[in-house]
């Protein structure tokens, strides 16, 4: 199971990596295991803001659907559309190309609040 340094982790298995005054919103390696093959992915809109903790999307799977949750405030800024013709790319690549949103977080400092590697590691293996 992937767990890349570089990024923070929710306890609802989504990760944030900062990339300025931005975040890229994904869902984690042991996050698409436990789907499986990924059939459909729900994205926010442009504009939406989220509150952390609460819902934001859906992705769907051949197991079942499951909630995405907002791992900080903010707003989404981007999309990957690129999911709406290839939600596979979830499974493929959850930490490339299968990313979810960009987010502007209202405050960056709930980043540090987040799950570092080797937290979410300890969540996973429980």
């Amino acid at each position: 199971m992937s767990i890349p340094e570089d990024l923070r982790y929710s306890s609802d298995h989504e990760w944030v990596r900062n990339e300025g005054d931005l975040l890229r919103v994904g869902i984690t390696d042991f996050a698409q295991d436990n789907l499986g093959d990924v059939v459909f992915v729900q994205l926010p809109e442009v504009g939406a803001v989220l509150s952390a903790g609460s819902s934001f999307g859906e992705i769907e799977s051949t197991k079942s659907v499951s909630d995405l949750y907002a791992p900080v405030d903010g707003e989404v800024v981007e999309v990957n559309s690129e999911l709406e013709n290839r939600p596979e790319l979830v499974n493929s690549d959850p930490y490339g190309d299968g990313w979810i949103c960009v987010v502007r977080p209202a405050d960056p400092s709930q980043v540090g609040g987040m799950l570092d590697p080797a937290a979410y590691q300890a969540l996973i293996q429980d």
